[in-house]
């Protein structure tokens, strides 16, 4: 089949995920409520600490909210397409993942749209804050429109990123079966941690944020140019050149992970 082919089959699969959920629409919009409820009010803590001291090593409100907002709609735009990698445990475990290699399509391709979610409230949420911070930053006259366009692009880039940061860590279940751990270090945890300013913490630490697990590209790294006017142009071609680098050497892995692969009744 041709790339045409199965981006067709992938969009019939995700179309037909998509029917299935919204037959409980009321479940739909209320559990899209709560999870932007959730999201908003772990920032709203972050801003009442922000108006009472003004700032954070230098970094405004208006700031910390970009890379909430950057965050969260990069994390929203990979688990929309592909939140079934984050759970491959459960096909590990189960067996389930027997079924999707007896398909006549690659196995990634058949895992991705498995259990599609349509994840409203995080994109109300995340569009909400980052509205809200590119609004005050433009009266402050700290950033013009640009920062729209560029906003945009850096999402793509960031949800390429954690992407790739997910399905690294998803195939180590290959060997371990077991990733919540895993995956609470990899994607969780360093993900949380890069909603922050990375000079907030050690050289060590920061340096893991942008190198091992480069959650740092996805949100950091560009504020800095397209906030601050730092680093420079090349900072945006750069992320996509990482983005595309991480990509590669993940899927590189997949596939030498699936090699490895011990179905549960072998």
């Amino acid at each position: 089949m041709t790339t045409r082919s199965w981006l067709s089959l992938y969009a019939l699969l995700i179309r037909t995920s998509i029917k299935s959920r919204m037959q409980y629409k009321f479940n739909f919009i209320l559990a899209s409520f709560l999870a932007a409820l959730i999201q908003i009010s772990e920032f709203l803590m972050v801003a009442i600490v922000l108006y009472k001291f003004g700032a954070i090593q230098g970094w405004s409100m208006h700031e910390i909210g970009y890379l909430f907002a950057i965050m969260t709609l990069s994390k929203t735009l990979y688990r929309t397409f592909a939140d079934e990698v984050h759970h491959l445990e459960h096909y590990l475990i189960n067996g389930e993942l027997d079924q999707l290699l007896t398909r006549p399509m690659p196995v990634l391709l058949a895992l991705m749209p498995q259990k599609f979610r349509i994840m409203l409230g995080e994109v109300l949420q995340g569009g909400f804050l980052l509205w809200w911070s590119l609004h005050g930053m433009m009266a402050a006259g700290q950033v013009g429109w640009s920062a729209v366009p560029q906003s945009l692009y850096i999402i793509v880039t960031g949800a390429v990123i954690l992407f790739s940061i997910g399905l690294s860590t998803a195939t180590f279940g290959f060997w371990t079966t077991r990733i919540t751990e895993l995956q609470n270090i990899t994607e969780d945890a360093a993900r949380t941690a890069a909603q922050y300013p990375l000079t907030l913490y050690p050289k060590w630490m920061s340096s893991i944020l942008l190198i091992v697990v480069p959650v740092g590209l996805v949100n950091y790294i560009p504020s800095l140019y397209i906030l601050r006017g730092e680093l420079g142009v090349w900072v945006l071609p750069a992320l996509a050149g990482a983005a595309l680098v991480c990509l590669y050497l993940s899927l590189k892995f997949w596939q030498f992970g699936l090699t490895k692969y011990q179905s549960t009744g072998s």
